[in-house]
């Protein structure tokens, strides 16, 4: 659900393949060729990321702060919370202004994969990727997803840990953001596709 940290790591990259890094969470399973190939190479970039970024180093030891019953839930929650503090960090930025508006005419004038077509208007409406730089509305976020999930909702129960443990939080997302830029640039992935 980190939508805008997606889309920094292919902001250079073609409308499709943005398109298909902001919409992977809503695909299932491995056979994308019902899409443009620029499009599913956007996805599978997407799946690659989260494959790193749910093991690296910082992420897990984040996990593994969450309240021992909960951590089932954390990597949604922690997705979420890295977009916080990307969008906090490139507030003032010409560049975050211009993606943000890039993402949403992306997700105004292309259809959403059905899992998260009722989610897509309210992300543009509520602007979420500007908003996200506001915690507060973050943890609205990361509960209005859980409210998404069947069973109680784990998201929300997850706020008052991500408010006690967050100068860790942010000390791990300022580790785990440049590293992952620089594990992208070493792999010759191109944004461009």
């Amino acid at each position: 659900m980190n939508f805008l940290a997606h889309a920094w790591l292919v902001c250079d990259g073609s409308d499709d393949f943005l398109y298909g890094n902001l919409i992977a969470d809503g695909i299932k399973g491995s056979d994308l060729s019902a899409w443009p190939d620029s499009v599913a190479a956007g996805v599978r970039h997407h799946r690659k990321v989260d494959a790193w970024v749910d093991h690296h180093p910082s992420v897990l030891e984040a996990k593994s702060r969450a309240p021992r019953d909960k951590r089932r839930y954390a990597g949604i929650a922690l997705d979420i919370v890295w977009d916080h503090f990307l969008a906090r960090e490139k507030a003032d930025h010409r560049e975050q202004q211009q993606l943000v508006a890039r993402c949403y005419r992306l997700l105004t004038v292309r259809p959403a994969p059905d899992r998260l077509a009722t989610m897509m208007p309210h992300l543009i409406e509520h602007d979420w990727l500007r908003n996200y730089a506001d915690f507060d509305f973050t943890c609205q976020a990361v509960a209005g997803i859980g409210r998404r999930l069947t069973g109680p909702n784990r998201l929300a129960e997850l706020i008052p840990w991500l408010h006690s443990d967050y100068p860790r939080l942010e000390a791990d997302f300022q580790t785990l953001w440049p590293e992952l830029n620089a594990a992208l640039s070493s792999s010759g992935v191109e944004a461009a596709k």
